[in-house]
């Protein structure tokens, strides 16, 4: 077998669904979510995929909290990639959207998310129409943060290779593959093998799955990708049978007990910097 490179471990540990009364586990406030990435991170998480939540719990875009949640991370996992979202399930305006690209020097995120078009998800719709992805992109650009881009069907890789020609990103991309949600592509190989053969060139690729869906998502991500995307954001249970609450650090360890059985190494943040020709964190 080809030799793979070390292993991206990508967590999503809020997201904009689950709530406190869904789990318990769900790091929803600065210190929460600062202590799971710390923990994940010391299991060889080397990314964190940050949505902010208010005083109440609820998703909010305020770059205010992104900065808290940020300086919270990097004052103990300096060189930790940070991904902030720009997610349009809640929000439309593209100006609320892009609030935490425009933090500044240490509170400046590395990534954005950029999901590459519309979807239904179990019980609400995620917008993203052709201007705001667009805008966003060049919002991006602008700012020199590398997007994080989020595919979730075969159409979503085509739009990607749209901004690729109006040159408004560049390579190493980096792509979330996320599998398993009701009205897109589902985990199987059919479906993924369709999506990583469309990726472009200079692609690094890191796989998620939906709910039930993620540990079957993530191992193949371990066998066959770049890396993995895992956390509470995607699915709240350790087991199948959802008989069982997992934390962040649970699945994460999963993951990594994964990639030992297969002997494969675990990326440093340092190293998924250098492969993303991110800067170093100074």
């Amino acid at each position: 077998m080809e030799s793979l490179r070390p292993l991206i471990i990508n967590l999503a540990p809020t997201g904009m669904v689950p709530t406190r009364a869904q789990s318990q586990y769900v790091p929803l406030s600065t210190q929460e979510i600062a202590a799971d990435v710390a923990g994940c991170a010391a299991l060889g998480a080397s990314m964190v995929h940050i949505h902010a939540r208010d005083k109440d719990g609820v998703p909010t875009e305020d770059p205010a909290v992104y900065e808290e949640i940020i300086g919270a991370i990097r004052a103990g996992n300096p060189e930790m990639v940070i991904v902030v979202s720009t997610s349009g399930r809640v929000v439309s305006e593209v100006e609320r959207r892009s609030a935490a690209l425009y933090l500044n020097g240490c509170f400046k995120p590395d990534m954005a998310s950029l999901t590459l078009g519309s979807m239904n998800f179990a019980t609400s719709a995620s917008v993203n129409d052709p201007k705001t992805i667009i805008l966003l992109a060049k919002i991006m650009q602008e700012r020199g943060i590398k997007p994080e881009l989020e595919v979730f069907d075969t159409g979503m890789v085509n739009f990607a290779k749209i901004l690729i020609d109006k040159g408004l990103i560049t390579p190493p991309f980096y792509f979330n593959i996320l599998l398993g949600n009701p009205s897109t592509a589902q985990a199987t190989l059919l479906h993924l093998a369709a999506i990583i053969s469309d990726l472009p060139p200079q692609s690094i690729w890191a796989l998620a799955g939906i709910g039930r869906f993620q540990a079957r998502a993530n191992a193949l991500g371990v066998v066959m990708g770049n890396g993995v995307r895992v956390g509470l954001e995607d699915n709240l249970w350790l087991d199948a049978a959802r008989t069982q609450l997992a934390t962040n650090v649970q699945l994460v360890q999963r993951v990594v007990n994964q990639a030992g059985a297969l002997d494969r190494a675990i990326a440093t943040p340092q190293a998924v910097r250098t492969m993303l020709e991110l800067d170093s964190f100074q």
